[in-house]
């Protein structure tokens, strides 16, 4: 039986998250969205050009069907069908991208516009004076830069998926029967990145936005401003992202119990509650929830929500991830390993690497981790036995050549690239990682296919160039295992680093606390999750922000600009222990000592690791000196 936690069940686990927005701003649904859109561009143009750009995956004949039935007088025009090149054409020109692996691609640096022939582009915006013209499509906004009225028809990835997975192809493409993996492949890394491009110079002048992840038919709409004014509210107070779960070969059970899911699926593998790229945002209008996706809000306000630096090092883009990996009552994980910075941009494009840790929310008694190679390994014999069991030669003796640790609740194992490493059955993990997510080479899964009864691939060579093999017991246990230094504490209160590595970027510190914590962003974005206790509240200091409730194992991020705020136990949680792990960029957070009272450090020729609770609280001298030891350089 799945071991469950020490919560009140049923879960109050939020899986629909909103942002709520004020009175003043409206939503359409159904015929009254197309006759707003309607009126706008009859009001400003007797015979006006409405465009209306989509983002790949959208259902382009559906939504076709639901203009030509509502815009009676206007010509019609399909952009993609107009100018698109030919699909053969564009195939060959992401061919180099797409690889011929599996899983794997390179990054494209296209711009939507290579997609297109500018002669026949110009010649649909040339025709869509003639008369009253509705352009529809991606790229629509290239044929008519100055159309009267500009929509976004927009779609979060994990939607792109499910039609994906239902037998939808790629944009313009005929790989219906592509398997999930390749598909993903193509969207990944060349149709997303292209997408992302074009519609980031749409914000600004967008009239109206359209939410088409459920169904264009009945189809909500909201104006520009509130699209803009919903992502500045956001960037501006504690929020989540719309968690989604998936099945896989090795899921558990934990998820499906603790957090009230579907009970008639086999089990729920993943669970992604912080990687805006692919996660939901949901504004509540009026009542009514709207969704966009969450990566939105990066690219409009990334200085307030990433902080100065952080943006600065990483561009628009969410550099931190949390996920959960269920395994209890389920399967280990594959053994695997990630890329190091040079191999990954090198071979894939990508600018920064996958390095993460594996949080332990819970385990059974007998829970492991794989990590770090055995002492004595010869990677010539790991290598060829890695290979023989890849044919199906023989099952590859994980336990002769990778160590196993024992696992236990609270637990927190550092996994920095290049290391080897495996979750095994009966735990649930919160992985806290930078955000590349697919990058995994698996080495050996366990004589296992996926849920598509094809065996899921594989990749020896990709893995023997980057695994670690000086990481072996003594290294992985010295600097791997068991990181926890305590940082400061106070009334009700206490502060731990529990990681991560210093080859990664992101720091984690875990507070306790039977009273209100006082947190400080220090000008960079924080990553939380309530890991203990039912419930807690954040509250800004000033009043900055309305007050924001968590539950045990919700997810949440504080943008950058929130600066000062505070969590406390609250509801079902009042009168407990309560217990947040935080992530943060290292080496991006302002100076805060004089902020506390203080604006010296003993060594002032080291980086202090920065106090984020209670300033009147320190710890004693001979503990600060601790600390500046503990701090990376």
């Amino acid at each position: 039986m799945v071991k469950l936690p020490e919560i009140d069940l049923p879960s109050r686990y939020n899986k629909w998250p909103a942002t709520r927005m004020g009175h003043s701003h409206k939503l359409w649904r159904g015929q009254d969205a197309w006759a707003e859109i309607r009126r706008v561009a009859e009001s400003r143009a007797i015979s006006p050009t409405i465009v209306i750009d989509c983002y790949p995956g959208v259902d382009l004949p559906e939504l076709i069907a639901e203009i030509s039935a509502t815009f009676d007088g206007y010509s019609i025009v399909d952009v993609e069908e107009a100018a698109a090149k030919p699909t053969a054409v564009i195939d060959d020109l992401i061919a180099k991208n797409l690889t011929d692996d599996r899983v794997f691609g390179i990054m494209s640096r296209l711009t939507i516009k290579a997609f297109y022939d500018a002669e026949r582009l110009a010649h649909v915006g040339s025709e869509s004076s003639a008369g009253p013209t509705v352009l529809v499509g991606w790229g629509a906004a290239l044929a008519a830069p100055d159309a009267d009225v500009l929509v976004l028809a927009d779609l979060a990835r994990w939607e792109i998926q499910q039609r994906q997975r239902s037998g939808a192809p790629n944009w313009r493409s005929t790989n219906f029967d592509d398997d999930s993996l390749r598909k993903y492949k193509r969207g990944f890394f060349v149709e997303w990145r292209v997408a992302d491009r074009h519609k980031r110079q749409l914000f600004d002048r967008l009239d109206f936005v359209l939410d088409t992840n459920t169904s264009t038919v009945n189809a909500k709409l909201i104006s520009g401003d509130t699209f803009r004014a919903g992502l500045a509210q956001t960037a501006a107070q504690p929020f989540r992202v719309v968690p989604f779960f998936d099945p896989g070969v090795w899921g558990g059970q934990w998820m499906k119990a603790v957090f009230g899911l579907d009970d008639d699926e086999a089990n729920y593998a993943w669970c992604f509650d912080c990687v805006p790229e692919e996660n939901s945002l949901l504004l509540d209008v009026g009542g009514e929830i709207f969704e966009l996706p969450s990566i939105d809000v990066v690219f409009a306000h990334p200085r307030e929500l990433l902080g100065e630096l952080t943006y600065a090092r990483f561009g628009a883009e969410f550099p931190i991830r949390f996920d959960f990996l269920d395994t209890m009552d389920g399967a280990n994980l594959s053994l695997q390993v990630h890329p190091l910075t040079d191999y990954i941009h090198t071979t894939f494009g990508m600018n920064y690497t996958q390095d993460e840790s594996y949080y332990l929310l819970d385990a059974t008694e007998d829970a492991v981790v794989y990590l770090g190679i055995k002492e004595g390994t010869d990677p010539d014999e790991m290598v060829s036995a890695l290979e023989a069991a890849a044919t199906g030669e023989m099952s590859f003796p994980a336990e002769k050549y990778v160590n196993t640790f024992p696992a236990k609740k609270h637990d927190h194992f550092l996994i920095p690239a290049g290391t080897v490493h495996a979750s095994g059955s009966d735990s649930m993990v919160l992985e806290i990682s930078a955000t590349p997510y697919i990058f995994t080479f698996k080495m050996w899964d366990w004589d296992r296919v996926g849920l598509d009864g094809v065996p899921r691939p594989i990749h020896i060579e990709h893995a023997k160039q980057n695994i670690q093999w000086d990481r072996d017991t003594k290294w992985t246990t010295e600097n791997l295992v068991g990181q926890v230094h305590k940082i400061a504490a106070g009334d009700g209160w206490e502060e731990e680093r529990t990681g991560l590595h210093e080859f990664e970027f992101i720091e984690v510190r875990r507070h306790w606390f039977t009273k209100s914590v006082l947190h400080d962003t220090q000008g960079t974005v924080n990553v939380l999750n309530l890991v203990e206790g039912p419930e807690a509240i954040v509250e800004s200091p000033t009043g900055a922000f309305e007050p924001f409730v968590v539950h045990y194992a919700e997810t949440f991020i504080v943008p950058a600009q929130v600066g000062r705020y505070t969590i406390r136990p609250f509801g079902a949680g009042a009168g407990k222990r309560l217990g947040t792990v935080k992530a943060s960029v290292r080496g991006t957070a302002r100076s805060n000592w004089s902020a506390h009272g203080s604006n010296h450090w003993p060594h002032q020729q080291r980086r202090p690791l920065r106090p984020t609770a209670h300033p009147q609280a320190v710890l004693p001298r001979g503990e600060e000196l601790h600390q500046d030891r503990d701090a990376t350089p």
